[in-house]
């Protein structure tokens, strides 16, 4: 059996990804959830990751690390996880990894915390010029695919890579146009991303460190977290 290690669902926005994409697809895994454990080295994880991180993907003798070169080795087995089209896979490759590489103060600013609503302090130019990217991003694949996902009909790892980026508009309400607005709505409302959404709620764990960074670009407006 397929096994994905993965960290809590309320702030892992990298664990997010393979496991919502497998998920959507029908791809068969086992999950295994790692908490965070603070600040600092994470060696629970050192048991099934070499580097230490999550996701973490180990297939029988196979071990695979990092979400995007999940994305490609599922790809092997499953044509589905990226578009048939030449042309719109070449596009959905490039945007995942656009994703993968890129969105720093997105990152650093608007961290993944999907059962809290924040008011931002402010938004700076450095943010709302990368909130303004995905506003283009988005667009661009929507009207050149035909949606209603950003490289077609069909959801595939671009979508699954922008996923954690539809909880963050949830949590934050950034400055994106109603087109982003409502891509981010579509995803939200998938099967997999409504489950793992309750799951998150659910969580008995708190990861001060990721709830501290939160606190610190804005205030909380709502916690739905179930207290455990």
């Amino acid at each position: 059996m397929t096994v994905l290690y993965i960290a809590n669902k309320n702030y892992s926005s990298w664990s997010l990804r393979p496991w919502v994409l497998m998920k959507q697809l029908g791809i068969a895994f086992e999950e295994k959830l790692v908490p965070f454990a603070g600040t600092g080295p994470q060696v629970a994880f050192r048991a099934f990751s070499p580097t230490g991180k999550v996701p973490c993907l180990v297939d029988g003798t196979t071990t695979v690390w990092d979400s995007l070169a999940i994305a490609e080795y599922l790809a092997e087995g499953h044509p589905g996880v990226w578009p048939a089209d030449k042309v719109a896979r070449a596009w959905a490759r490039s945007a995942a990894a656009e994703m993968h590489s890129g969105f720093a103060v997105i990152r650093n600013t608007c961290g993944m915390n999907c059962g809290i609503r924040v008011k931002l302090h402010e938004v700076s130019p450095a943010l709302a010029a990368e909130w303004a990217r995905i506003d283009a991003l988005w667009k661009e694949g929507l009207e050149r695919f035909g949606g209603p996902f950003l490289a077609g009909s069909r959801f595939t790892a671009v979508d699954a890579f922008f996923a954690p980026v539809a909880f963050r508009i949830q949590t934050y309400d950034p400055p994106v146009t109603d087109a982003t607005s409502e891509y981010a709505s579509r995803l939200l409302t998938l099967p997999a991303m409504v489950a793992w959404y309750d799951e998150a709620l659910r969580e008995p764990w708190r990861d001060e460190p990721h709830d501290a960074e939160c606190r610190a670009v804005g205030t909380w407006t709502r916690d739905l977290r179930v207290l455990g």
